[in-house]
């Protein structure tokens, strides 16, 4: 009873506005009233879980975040995919998609995939004749390819919480990633002449040949990086923690050297910036570690299974269930609260049914695909209507539509089909 209060308290803190560390010390000063915790304990064993080469990663692919932004690398890689397939019908919409995923296989995070991109294409995108509205809602889904796409913090974070491998959890959510791109260019070629018009700026085919030319030059350093990263980590020359540490080296040098737009001022401003970011995420981790520590000892996650399983036995319908819940989590709290606390109490429930670890983490993924963009909290879509200046009111209603008909049915599949999570991970060794 104290565990689902527990979490009930942490629900009922962050819909009040607390924010979201000192959401995590409520719950967990709760729990160490109800249970009777010896508190110098509980804080070293949440220490010892910090102390991880591979929360290592965790800083530093964040700022990689910010110096893509900074360094100018973002823009490149909008321009390269733009020339190449703008032209096309829907090509604007595909663009900022693909343009997130690249953008996700480099810094592996949502919200730096939102300002980036979306400050770059929105504008472009309602010349083109895209509705803010549309296109606001079109970021905030497809910069969430960052958390689906490797290498991605919240893949850090379930690996490192559920002890699993970073490297087959990275590996796991290409299949879902694919599909959802695929999904969402699909959707938007669809939405083009229905829900609205795209109009075409006329250009000659020798000026059409040199921006390509010029466009792929400029664009080659910013292409080589998730080459680079995603090469090293399955070709087994890096971890995924020197990964992080090669992304930023790389994307500095680029920033510095070759695009020349990130300065002293601006890599410091990105230092502080993803300092925060960083500290906001670990000071979170350490309260969801002491928080699943104490839940652990009080065989709540045990305690959770034994409940679900007596209202639901078909095995079917308890995968239903937990989708649902993740869902609903992800409506209220924010993805690394979802990926910490949530998905690890459901895990001991979800490998009952014969589940595998690494192909629930595909699942949370996808979760957090659709809970971040889902009213009430819904950060990341209130995000790109801030950065796409769009009323929340009118981005609403797209955005449900591209959850519900893309979004929904990639999560659906990647829960009934595991071999789209395991066949890779399997393939490169990992399993």
């Amino acid at each position: 009873m104290e565990g689902l209060i527990a979490v009930g308290l942490l629900l009922v803190m962050m819909v009040l506005g607390v924010p979201v560390a000192w959401s995590f010390a409520g719950v967990l000063a709760y729990l160490v009233s109800a249970y009777d915790v010896n508190i110098d304990t509980i804080m070293m064993q949440g220490y010892r879980s910090l102390d991880s080469v591979i929360l290592i990663a965790l800083p530093l692919f964040v700022l990689t975040g910010y110096l893509m932004q900074g360094g100018g690398i973002a823009r490149r890689l909008v321009e390269f995919i733009e020339v190449m397939v703008g032209k096309r019908r829907g090509g604007m919409g595909a663009s900022m998609v693909l343009a997130s995923g690249i953008f996700g296989a480099i810094a592996g995070t949502a919200t730096a995939a939102v300002a980036s991109i979306g400050t770059i294409m929105i504008g472009p995108l309602e010349q083109r004749g895209y509705p803010r509205h549309y296109s606001s809602a079109l970021l905030g889904i497809s910069s969430l390819l960052g958390i689906l796409i490797p290498p991605s913090i919240t893949m850090i974070l379930f690996a490192v919480v559920t002890r699993q491998s970073v490297a087959a959890c990275f590996a796991a959510s290409i299949g879902p990633a694919i599909l959802l791109i695929i999904g969402l260019i699909v959707a938007n070629r669809f939405s083009v002449g229905r829900l609205f018009h795209e109009s075409f700026a006329a250009a000659a085919d020798g000026q059409e040949r040199v921006s390509k030319g010029r466009a792929t030059l400029s664009a080659l350093p910013a292409l080589s990086l998730p080459l680079i990263i995603l090469g090293g980590i399955y070709g087994g020359i890096f971890t995924p923690t020197e990964a992080a540490a090669v992304a930023a080296f790389c994307a500095m040098i680029v920033g510095f050297f070759f695009y020349r737009d990130l300065t002293a001022k601006g890599f410091a401003h990105n230092l502080v910036a993803a300092a925060e970011t960083t500290g906001t995420v670990i000071l979170i981790l350490l309260f969801s570690f002491m928080i699943g520590r104490i839940l652990a000892s009080e065989g709540i996650p045990q305690d959770l299974t034994e409940w679900v399983t007596s209202l639901v036995s078909n095995p079917l319908l308890i995968l239903i269930t937990v989708n649902l819940v993740l869902i609903l989590a992800g409506m209220i709290i924010d993805d690394v609260s979802v990926t910490v606390v949530i998905a690890p109490l459901f895990l001991p429930l979800m490998m009952e049914t014969g589940m595998h670890p690494v192909h629930f983490a595909s699942i949370v993924a996808c979760s957090v695909v659709i809970g971040a963009n889902s009213p009430p909290v819904a950060p990341i879509l209130y995000m790109a209507c801030r950065i796409g200046k769009a009323e929340i009111h009118r981005t609403i209603a797209p955005a449900i539509a591209l959850m519900l008909f893309v979004a929904l049915p990639v999560m659906v599949v990647t829960t009934f089909v595991p071999e789209l999570s395991l066949a890779l991970p399997r393939l490169l060794g990992f399993l």
